[in-house]
């Protein structure tokens, strides 16, 4: 089975598991991340722009930037174009202005996925061709992880929906596998934790990071 195979089944997979009715709309949890990952970036200090971060290679500054990018990224694959169309940071921006960007972007995100119709449409990821059901779910986990990236480089607290972790986790994980890290799969190796730690520990730790 391909990566982009596995994708595209997980989220069907994972909605039944989640939801008694079979109904539940990805973009829900897509939105909601959104949402958070705004939050998050709106209270980050100028005196923190150049600590470390969880995410390898990314300080918060530049972390920051990268955000605003996928953001902007969400949006532009909703629409059907290509997402390389959009850098993978945002370096015009300057200093303390990501989380101003991160409105528009936010914004038009809200927009464009707005139509039920996109969960069914074919729209071109960075990885491949994907359902937009399968989409919000990719990108829902790059929000959540890199929320956490810049919440723990930080010292924020944010308020996890362990509801929305939980469906993230079972998509990823099917999704993502432990034996296949590196190359075309931008994840260090699973961090061991224990089975009865919280959801978003769980979920980062799948992601290579170290709760």
């Amino acid at each position: 089975m391909t990566e982009t195979t596995q994708l595209t089944e997980a989220p069907s997979s994972s909605s039944r598991s989640s939801s008694p009715s079979s109904s539940f709309d990805p973009r829900a949890d897509l939105a909601a991340a959104v949402a958070l990952a705004g939050r998050t970036l709106a209270a980050v200090r100028a005196d923190q722009y150049d600590a470390p971060t969880p995410c390898d290679d990314f300080d918060v500054r530049r972390l920051s930037s990268h955000l605003v990018a996928v953001v902007r990224r969400i949006a532009v694959i909703g629409r059907g174009e290509v997402p390389f169309g959009v850098p993978s940071f945002a370096d015009e921006i300057a200093d303390g202005g990501w989380a101003a960007a991160w409105e528009p972007g936010a914004r038009d995100v809200a927009q464009v996925w707005a139509d039920p119709e996109i969960l069914g449409r074919e729209l071109r990821l960075p990885m491949g061709v994907l359902p937009g059901a399968a989409a919000a779910a990719v990108y829902t986990h790059e929000l959540v992880v890199h929320t956490w990236d810049l919440a723990r480089a930080t010292g924020q607290q944010p308020e996890w929906d362990p509801d929305l972790i939980e469906r993230v986790r079972t998509v990823v994980t099917k999704a993502l596998p432990a034996e296949t890290r590196g190359g075309r799969i931008p994840f260090a190796e699973v961090v061991a934790v224990d089975p009865g730690a919280p959801a978003i520990d769980r979920l980062v730790a799948w992601a290579g990071r170290r709760p």
